[in-house]
C-alpha cells in the first residue's frame, strides 16, 4: 500500500476512537516554529560506520594515481584508488565507478571535501559526529533538532534510528535534554560492524493482553494519577517523561505497523531500492523505511551501515560495501525526487573519519581524521557542487574546512535553527549543540 503524506499524518488516532484523554498532558513532540525560514523540513542521515576511504570514493586525487608506489608523507607507499573515477552528470562531479547508480545523481550531490575531526578512534569519532563532544554525555544532533522543532506527527516518534549500532545508545540519546526528545531505535542492531536482522522489526508493538478499549481505560487512570502527582510536586520531569512515553506507545500501536509494513509496495518500488537483490536488500529496506517515515512526518531519521574499517583486503571489501549501498541510496534519491520530497528533505551521507593515501600493505588504509568527505543532497544545498578540498594526495583538509561543529551548525541552519540560539540550561549554564564553536558553510546553500 502506498500512503501519501497526509494519510500517514492522519493515521492513528486510536485515542480519538476510544475516548482516551490525551490532553491531560501537553504532547512533548508537537511541532514548533524554527528560528527562521527553513530550507529543509526533515533530515535523513546515512551513517557509514568504520570510516569510508574518501580517496577511493568521492575525493579524486590524480597525483595519487600518478605517484602510486612512491613513498608518501609518512614513509609508506602511496596507493592509488582501487577503481577508476568518472565524471558524472552535467556538473561533471568526479565519483568512483564503485557507485554507478549513485553517480547518476551527481547533479543532486554536494560533496564536502574539507572535513576533519580531532578523534582518531572509531567509538569516540562516531560519538563526536553524533553529539559534537566526547568528554561527557551530550544530546545527539537528532535530539537537538527535536528539541528545536518537535514533530509533525503525534502518532510516531519524531526521531527514528534504523538499525542502530549495538551499544550505541549515545548516538540517539537526549542526554540532559528531556527524554521525550531521544531517538527511537527500530530494527536489529549492527553486530560485527554489519547490519543484521530485519530493519523493520519493532518488538512489543502489539499488546497481547489487553484490548484497545481496556488499554485506554488503564492509561486514562494512570494519567489522572500522574496529573495529581504533578499538581502536588509542581515540577517533576520524570513523571512527565513517563507519561509522554505511555501516550506515544499507545498511539504507535496503530501508526507504526502501517509504516513498517512494506509488503504492499510494488515490485518496481522494491527493485528501485535493491530489495529484490540479496546483496543490497538490507540497506534497501532501511532506505525505503526512511522514505516512509519521512512521508509520515518524522523529523530526523538515521540509518546505519557498518563494515568500512579497511586496514586490509580493501579491494574486495570496499567493493562489496559500496555495492550494498549504491542502489538503495540512489533509489531513495529517485523516490524522494519523484514524490516532490527531495527539495525539503536534507539527505546527509557521513562517516566518522577518512583513510590514509598511504598503505601498509597496498591493500588497506589506516585511520585519517585530518581529512575526509561527506555529502549532502536536497534540502536547500547546491547540487553538482564540490566544497572544500584536501591536499594533492588527500592527507588533510586545506580549504573549506569543516569541523564537526561547523557541520552541525550548517545542518541546523538548513533546518531553520540558529545553533547559537538553540540552548538548554543545565548544571547552571546554557548548553548549545555546537558548544562555543561552529560556523555555517554558507557557500553550499542555494
Amino acid at each position: 500500500m502506498n500512503f501519501n503524506r497526509r494519510q500517514f499524518i492522519n493515521l492513528g488516532s486510536t485515542a480519538a476512537l476510544t475516548g482516551l484523554n490525551l490532553n491531560i498532558f501537553a504532547n512533548g513532540q508537537s511541532s514548533q516554529k524554527p528560528h527562521f525560514n527553513a530550507r529543509a523540513k526533515r533530515i535523513i542521515v546515512i551513517n557509514m560506520g568504520g570510516a569510508t576511504s574518501h580517496v577511493d570514493t568521492f575525493d579524486y586525487k590524480v597525483n595519487l594515481i600518478k605517484k602510486a608506489g612512491e613513498r608518501g608523507k609518512y614513509g609508506r607507499k602511496l596507493m592509488p584508488p582501487i577503481k577508476e573515477f568518472k565524471r558524472f552528470g552535467k556538473s561533471g562531479l568526479p565519483i568512483s565507478t564503485l557507485f554507478p547508480e549513485l553517480g547518476k545523481h551527481a547533479d543532486e550531490l554536494c560533496l564536502l571535501h574539507g572535513h576533519s575531526t580531532d578523534q582518531p578512534n572509531h567509538p569516540q569519532a562516531q560519538t563526536k559526529i553524533h553529539t559534537g563532544n566526547v568528554q561527557f554525555a551530550r544530546p545527539s544532533l537528532g535530539a537537538w533538532v527535536m528539541y528545536g522543532l518537535g514533530s509533525e506527527n503525534k502518532s510516531i516518534p519524531g526521531f527514528i534510528s534504523l538499525n542502530p549500532g549495538a551499544g550505541d545508545g549515545a548516538h540517539f540519546s537526549s542526554a540532559f535534554l528531556p527524554s521525550k526528545y531521544q531517538g527511537t531505535a527500530v530494527g536489529s542492531p549492527i553486530r560485527g560492524n554489519r547490519a543484521s536482522g530485519d530493519p523493520s522489526s519493532f518488538p512489543n508493538i502489539k499488546n497481547e493482553s489487553f484490548s484497545t478499549k481496556l488499554q485506554s481505560k488503564q492509561l486514562n487512570f494512570i494519567s489522572n494519577l500522574n496529573k495529581k502527582k504533578l499538581q502536588k510536586d509542581r515540577y517533576n520531569p520524570g513523571v512527565s517523561a513517563i507519561q509522554d512515553s505511555y501516550e506515544m506507545a499507545f498511539r504507535m500501536q496503530s501508526s507504526m505497523p502501517a509504516i513498517l509494513d512494506i509488503s504492499k509496495e510494488s515490485k518496481k518500488m522494491l527493485s528501485l531500492y535493491g530489495i529484490d537483490n540479496e546483496n543490497s536488500s538490507k540497506v534497501g529496506r532501511q532506505c525505503l523505511l526512511a522514505r516512509r517515515f519521512a512521508e509520515a512526518g518524522a523529523r530526523y531519521i538515521e540509518l546505519g551501515h557498518g563494515g568500512w574499517d579497511h586496514h586490509s583486503n580493501l579491494k574486495n571489501d570496499l567493493t562489496a560495501r559500496c555495492s550494498e549501498i549504491d542502489k538503495p541510496i540512489a533509489g531513495l534519491l529517485t523516490d524522494l525526487k519523484q514524490r516532490g520530497l527531495l527539495k525539503d528533505t536534507l539527505i546527509v551521507w557521513c562517516t566518522e573519519f577518512g583513510r590514509t593515501p598511504e598503505s601498509p600493505n597496498m591493500d588497506g588504509r589506516d585511520h585519517n581524521p585530518k581529512g575526509f568527505t561527506t555529502w549532502m543532497a536536497g534540502g536547500g544545498v547546491k547540487g553538482g557542487f564540490r566544497y572544500g578540498a584536501t591536499d594533492e594526495f588527500g592527507y588533510e583538509a586545506v580549504s573549506g574546512r569543516l569541523s564537526i561543529h561547523d557541520w552541525h551548525a550548517t545542518i541546523l541552519h538548513l533546518m531553520g535553527l540558529n545553533h547559537e540560539k538553540l540552548t538548554y540550561k543545565y548544571a547552571g549554564r546554557d548548553f548549545r549543540p555546537t558548544d562555543v564553536y561552529g560556523d555555517v558553510a554558507t557557500d553550499i546553500l542555494m
